[in-house]
This record gives structure tokens, sequence and C-alpha cells, in this order.
């Protein structure tokens, strides 16, 4: 029997709650349900996201788990340190989608570290490339979606370490990203004027909150107490993240031996393309898509294997990757409702 899974959006007026919505608009699986939000209730979605007309005469809600009660997913794109509380009201039978943070590290202690509060616990991550993830999500019921910069350096560098090409000390991480990766809320130095004309690397010297998210996939793929120097750069467009990720190659590895790592790593993957040879990646070739476009040589002078890797933050990085998963765990086909072929120009 043909069966509609019911869905819920928490967050709904935020970037990654709409971009949730519009991939689940084209989903021929699912029925949207219950809009909520936080300061926003009582609005029009059609006020906060004029593109979902079809959505736009929705009522948000109040994020109450009344007002989510009674569907058979629920998506969870809140502020960070706000999830759990309202994850926790539902059953083992609804399938929650955590979009924020509060649930994708292991180790407790990094958490208090980087994000200040007690932790929440751990769930399955969804991020189904991992070696043995589609396994894990297949039988999840909580999900926690990866970040958007863990998401672009780990396919960068997943190949490489995965057939041991490099070790995982001394990785280097540069992402540029798109505004829209700091959310929606009013914030001076996003404002247009600020930003356009202008790159601005933050977060610079281990500070940033997704460092230990990224050596936390390094070690799931096989690293040995890997170390990263990662700088993010606030780039002037609104959608995207190109992650140029190096690190010293082993001994005696040529090029071409690389490349056919990469190949055979990804051959199989419907959301990854590896580039041809001296195509590099562009994150307009991306925008809109679940698509992860990655390229890679060998930089002979340094020793040092160069990995590029193009995502959309806002589809691969977060809604895209959180409804790949839910396709998984519900037992749907991993692509339903997702494309990997970008909008241009």
């Amino acid at each position: 029997m043909h069966m509609t899974f019911k869905v819920a959006v928490a967050g709904a007026t935020g970037y990654a709650g709409g971009e949730v919505l519009r991939l689940l608009l084209s989903h021929p699986e699912v029925e949207i349900g219950a809009l909520t939000a936080g300061s926003s209730a009582g609005t029009k979605l059609l006020s906060h996201h004029p593109h979902l007309v079809t959505l736009g005469d929705r009522e948000i809600l109040d994020t109450t788990p009344a007002n989510l009660a009674n569907h058979d997913v629920v998506f969870l794109a809140l502020p960070h340190g706000t999830s759990a509380a309202i994850a926790a009201e539902f059953g083992s039978e609804v399938l929650v989608v955590d979009a924020g943070a509060d649930h994708r590290l292991i180790d407790a202690d990094q958490w208090r570290q980087f994000y200040g509060t007690e932790h929440a616990g751990t769930w399955p991550y969804g991020l189904p490339e991992l070696p043995g993830q589609r396994a894990v999500l297949a039988e999840a019921r909580r999900i926690a979606v990866p970040g958007c910069y863990p998401t672009s350096v780990t396919l960068a560098l997943l190949p490489a370490l995965t057939a041991g090409l490099v070790t995982g000390v001394d990785v280097v991480a540069v992402a540029a990203s798109g505004t829209s990766g700091a959310g929606k809320a009013l914030k001076a130095n996003l404002l247009g004027s600020e930003v356009m004309g202008s790159a601005a690397a933050y977060g610079v010297g281990g500070g940033h909150r997704h460092v230990p998210e990224i050596l936390q996939n390094f070690t799931k793929l096989g690293a040995n107490n890997p170390t990263v120097s990662f700088t993010p750069v606030l780039v002037p467009m609104p959608r995207g993240i190109l992650a140029t990720v190096t690190a010293p190659l082993a001994a005696g590895i040529s090029a071409a031996a690389v490349r056919q790592a990469y190949a055979d790593a990804y051959a199989d993957e419907p959301f990854i393309t590896l580039l041809p040879e001296g195509v590099w990646p562009q994150t307009k070739s991306v925008v809109g898509s679940n698509g992860v476009h990655v390229q890679v040589t060998v930089d002979a002078a340094a020793a040092r294997l160069v990995a590029v890797a193009a995502i959309d933050n806002l589809t691969k990085g977060t809604a895209g990757g959180a409804v790949q998963s839910m396709n998984i765990a519900l037992g749907l086909p991993e692509t339903l409702g997702l494309s990997a072929i970008g909008v241009a120009p």
C-alpha cells in the first residue's frame, strides 16, 4: 500500500527551514504538515519565503510539542541548544532530523568547550557518504545533520583518508562561504554594504565550532589523532562553500594513484562528481542542488595532496543532506526529491 509521510518543519522561517520546505515541495512521498517558529509565530510563510508561493498562506505556529505532534517526520532547524528539549517530547516512532549542532559531537567535553553548554547526547550522523553510514541511518529514528563546513571538508579528503594516502595529521582547510551560512538574524557584519566587494576570514586559529566535528569525521575515516588548521572565509555571495584542503602525501604516491583513489571512492555516489582533470569546482555549478563537485591534485614541490570541493551550504550542506538522510531512514530511494544538477547562470 502506498504511504505518504507527514512532515513538520520547526524553524520554518529561517534559511535552513525554508530550504527544507523547498525540497519537500518536490518530494513525491511527503505531505507537508505543521510549520513552526519562535518570534515569527502568527505570521504567514510568504512574508519570510516569497519563493515558496504554494505554501505562502500557511500560518507559522509556535514551536511546541503539541503543534509538532502527529507527524511521521519532524525537521528541527532551530538555534543551537534548543533542539534537545523539543526532541525529547517525541516517541521512537517519530523520525526526528536535527539540522542544528546539538547532537553531532560524540565528545561531551568538546561540546562544552566550543558551545559552552551541557552536551545533549549523540545521534546517528547524517552524512551517508561515510563508510558504513547508510546502514546506520537505515535503522535511525534520530539523525544529526552535519555542519556545512564539515560536509565540504570531509568529502574533499574522504578518499585520501580511506585509501591511506594521507594520515589526517597537518591538514590545512580554507573554506569560503556565502553569507546564508550565518543564518537570517540581523547582524551588522552581514549587511549588504559590509559584505559586498570584500572577503573576510573569521573563527581563525582553531576557534570555529566546526573544528571538532571535522576532526571527529577524520577519525571515523581512519585517522589517528588527526589535526586540522581550519580557516573559514566569508565572501560576498548568498550561498555556497568552496573548500580547499591540503595534507602531507604519503611517500611514493603518484598523482595518478591519487586520482584513481578518488575515482574509485566516488564512482557510485549519486551526489558526488569527480570533475575531469584540469576542471576545478565552482560554487555556481552546484547552487540549489545536493551535488558535490570534487577535484584533486598533487603539489609535488610541497609533497602535499590538494583537494577542492564545492557544495551549496543550504542544500547538501544542510537541508539536502537532511532530506537525503530522511530518505534512507524511511526506506525510500536515497535520491528522491533531490537533484545533483545546479542552477546556472
